[in-house]
């Protein structure tokens, strides 16, 4: 009884002591793109000690006297463990107007484009110039108020750790947030506004036997998941394959317009309500088949050799050689994967192959190469895919299909028996379509956390070019594509600025790009080796071009024909 007691009482001054001295207030972890393109996450700054964000409105007559004052505390702090960044929190959107206000009001450090005002309003920011002392390691809020006291805040906090956010009066030019409070005074209807987005957006993924990982098919679904749906909508982990949208524009780009994102935001923080309607739109949603041929009956099938995948467990890459029966040339027009089952398989890749020649091809060992790629599958792709117009993939006669397979488990033990369509051209189309891999050395020390690549190649004929692809392994942390013309201008084609292994499209290109004969192509990008990617296996480990995806690859990957028509060489 009496150590009952003693452990009740320390428990209740515990609390008592928590809660007079308070807690710094926690923040969701969130990203955020800058004017420049380039990926900024919360959770990725703990390299740091404490970022701190402030918040700019151009209107505000008092903004350059903050900058101002900003720009010498970053001086004075940013050998010390300090980050500085500045946001957007008026609302501006537009990419070319927040780089004008970039650069007419001199501001040096990151200037954070916030889509809808969500993470200025998350952040509780009220006025332009207020600035608020994030610590990246626990994801709390450890002061918001005026940029005045920001130096003193700082130095208190190296001295010692800070107990409570301390939030300051703060006067100056309000920020105005009318779009989030109107969607707080009614929150969005569920059946009318919400399940509509998740049908367009989430639903084809996030079904029973898709790749999603739970089903959303259900308003109580919804509503037991809407923590994490908040987190990967902030942090921009979905949609997936988001590129920026600033440079080049893609078919099978996956943007959640703001005014979505807002919506679905608004909902989740109002507590994901159910709303009046009798009926629950996604417990009626049915899909089409996924194991139907979109395109009718294919002309040739093949089917994958069974294969056993266990329930838990790290899987290898699985190859597999294909033999084709055709006794004369053939030209794909178009193809379509049926996964055998979607949940586990993560991607396929099926090239065209010699007798003699492997999966690999050459990328290892060579600093560029143009293969024939037929096509790859990826979690959520199950479309047919076409070519375009007049091209094709060419299979001389005797060659073979070469696939790989890249599984990941997911607690239940299955089998997978993949399915591929191919759909023939009765004649040659007039253009052959190729991949061509543009490989970058690297040597990459451990614990490097920002590790730069580039490769480059030169096409010595006039090509046209329809789809580009990154691929790295773990490590990856963007990557960017770019043609350096004849003339020596430079154009930005694809720039992937948060990379994931999980996704890793080929993205088509809404209008080919057109290279004359001596274009030099660059492939740029980063790697992040160190303890603070929640992805790396082992930030210990030196890393090499490997064919595991615990090794590192670094491959930008174009997909083209000739302009000047068929070129049938072996």
């Amino acid at each position: 009884m009496k150590t009952w007691t003693l452990t009740a009482f320390l428990l209740l001054a515990s609390f008592f002591s928590l809660t007079a001295f308070g807690l710094p207030e926690r923040v969701g972890d969130f990203a955020l793109l800058d004017s420049d393109g380039e990926f900024h996450q919360l959770s990725r700054y703990r390299h740091k000690d404490f970022l701190v964000v402030m918040a700019v409105d151009s209107s505000c007559e008092n903004l350059p006297e903050q900058l101002a004052i900003l720009n010498r505390v970053e001086k004075e702090w940013t050998a010390n463990g300090v980050s500085f960044a500045t946001v957007n929190a008026d609302g501006t959107e537009s990419f070319a107007v927040i780089k004008e206000i970039k650069k007419s009001l001199g501001i040096r450090q990151s200037f954070l484009v916030d889509a809808g005002q969500i993470v200025s309003a998350t952040l509780k920011l009220g006025h332009a110039g207020e600035v608020v002392v994030l610590d990246p390691h626990r994801l709390t809020v450890l002061y918001r108020g005026p940029i005045s006291e920001l130096g003193s805040v700082l130095t208190d906090a190296v001295s010692e750790p800070i107990r409570a956010t301390r939030a300051l009066p703060m006067e100056g030019c309000d920020l105005s947030f009318s779009r989030r409070d109107l969607l707080a005074e009614t929150a969005p209807d569920y059946a009318k506004e919400v399940a509509p987005i998740i049908v367009e957006q989430c639903a084809s993924c996030h079904r029973e036997g898709g790749i999603g990982p739970f089903s959303m098919d259900s308003h109580l679904m919804l509503k037991g998941w809407s923590p994490m749906i908040r987190e990967v909508l902030v942090t921009k982990r979905m949609p997936p394959t988001q590129v920026d949208p600033e440079i080049g524009h893609f078919l099978n780009a996956r943007y959640l317009p703001t005014d979505q994102l807002e919506t679905l935001v608004a909902w989740i923080d109002a507590g994901s309500p159910r709303g009046t309607s009798a009926e629950d739109p996604l417990a009626h949603l049915t899909f089409k088949d996924r194991r139907d041929w979109q395109l009718g009956e294919p002309d040739y099938i093949i089917k994958a050799p069974k294969m056993e995948i266990p329930a838990t467990g790290v899987l290898d890459y699985i190859d597999v050689n294909v033999d084709l029966p055709f006794d004369e040339d053939k030209w794909v027009k178009s193809v379509q994967f049926i996964a055998g089952d979607e949940s586990v398989l993560h991607h396929l890749l099926a090239y065209v192959t010699g007798p003699n020649e492997n999966f690999d091809g050459g990328e290892s060992d060579r600093s560029s190469v143009a293969r024939r790629f037929l096509e790859g599958y990826a979690p959520g792709k199950t479309d047919a895919m076409t070519f375009p117009e007049d091209t094709g993939v060419y299979i001389p006669k005797g060659h073979k299909l070469s696939m790989q397979f890249h599984f990941t488990t997911n607690g239940k033990s299955t089998i997978d028996q993949t399915v591929l369509g191919l759909y023939l051209y009765d004649e040659p189309p007039k253009y052959e379509n190729f991949t061509r891999a543009v490989v970058g050395n690297f040597r990459i020390p451990p614990f490097e956390r920002d590790y730069k690549v580039a490769a480059a190649y030169t096409f010595n004929e006039d090509v046209i070019v329809s789809g580009l692809r990154a691929h790295m392994h773990f490590r990856g942390k963007d990557m960017k594509f770019s043609a350096e013309m004849p003339d020596g201008t430079i154009t930005d084609l694809l720039s992937v600025p948060s990379y994931s292994y999980a996704w890793q499209p080929t993205y088509q290109l809404a209008e080919p790009a057109m290279l004359k004969a001596g274009t030099k192509v660059h492939v740029t990008g980063t790697f992040d080796n160190s303890e603070f990617n929640p992805a790396n296996p082992d930030p210990s480990k030196e890393l090499r071009f490997g064919l595991q995806s615990w090794d590192e690859m670094f491959m930008g990957y174009w997909t083209y024909h000739s302009a000047e028509g068929l070129n049938q060489s072996d």
